[in-house]
């Protein structure tokens, strides 16, 4: 079809209306015009240039067609006009001081039209935080895309009058981490954002009930990498780890259970039963367990599954 349709933008040389032969290709808004009596023949043309090269930023920015892709991350999508603070024109080079002048008022009140009313002021407050958060907790991109849509519904619904924005912003990020099987503890989110697990679990609950928000029960499979390798346990002990969690989901033993729990208690018997052990505090204290948790799940998966551990 492709194919087809340049055919036919090449092959259109003599406009149908007027019979005149001064056709005219706008590149600029992808049109092609009869001059003469002013027909648009065809509209939404694909740009069929051939591929480029740039080898600096300078190079990239006079060749490129188009501007930045649209964004979630960015209160308005990312559509409007950004005025930069570099104070050059196209070209690189120094503007004057009167139209610096000029410049910064454009600049000021485009500022201020970005930012219709409060909601755009509150969206675009949080999504500095979600920016900042998402760098400490070192969270991928979908799940900060995730977080932003999350938020950003709420605010169109006006859920979050009379709550903080740091402690919507991080319910809403516990939930973009369970919903891109990605999940975060309540108490990683608690010490990124500085609010207290009650609360982040309370606006939680409230977003999920409000938002109609379909998320699973986390599985303690999302957990087993990202703890073995804080552990810096070996891959034979992560393998035996999850060969374990495999036999207790299969034995329903998963059911329940607290999963972060049922995680901490499997490295401990991996690393046991691979040489590496490390001990149930060591466990604890980098995973946010008790050590009471641990000993109570590693005695009950080690009776049941009938895994003898020798201590």
């Amino acid at each position: 079809m492709v194919e087809d349709k340049r055919k036919l933008v090449e092959e259109v040389t003599i406009c149908p209306e007027c019979k005149g032969t001064h056709i005219v290709k706008d590149l600029y808004r992808g049109e092609i015009v009869c001059e003469d009596c002013g027909l648009v023949i065809d509209e939404e043309m694909i740009d069929y240039a051939p591929e480029w090269r740039a080898f600096d930023k300078e190079e990239r920015d006079k060749k490129a067609h188009t501007g930045a892709p649209v964004s979630p991350l960015i209160h308005d999508g990312g559509l409007t006009t950004e005025i930069s603070y570099q104070n050059r024109d196209s070209y690189g080079r120094p503007i004057s001081n009167k139209t610096r002048a000029q410049i910064y008022r454009l600049r000021k009140w485009q500022r201020r039209i970005r930012m219709r009313d409060s909601t755009d002021r509150n969206i675009a407050e949080a999504f500095s935080q979600l920016m900042r958060v998402s760098s400490i907790m070192n969270l991928p991109r979908n799940v900060r895309e995730t977080a932003a849509m999350i938020y950003k519904k709420a605010a169109e619904m006006d859920l979050i009058r009379g709550r903080t924005i740091d402690g919507m912003l991080a319910a809403a990020i516990y939930a973009a981490c369970r919903q891109c099987h990605v999940p975060r503890t309540f108490d990683e989110i608690s010490m990124a954002t500085n609010i207290p697990k009650k609360e982040i679990g309370r606006n939680y609950r409230f977003l999920a009930r409000e938002l109609k928000l379909h998320i699973l029960p986390a599985s303690p499979m999302d957990y087993l990498t990202r703890f073995g390798n804080k552990l810096k346990l070996s891959v034979e002990a992560q393998a035996k780890a999850k060969e374990i969690l495999d036999q207790a989901e299969q034995e329903r033993l998963t059911i329940g259970q607290n999963p972060i729990g049922l995680v901490a208690a499997s490295l401990y018997m991996a690393s046991v039963l691979c040489g590496d052990k490390k001990t149930q505090k060591e466990i604890a204290e980098k995973i946010g367990v008790t050590e009471v948790t641990i000993r109570n799940k590693y005695k009950q998966l080690s009776k049941k599954l009938g895994i003898d551990i020798a201590l």
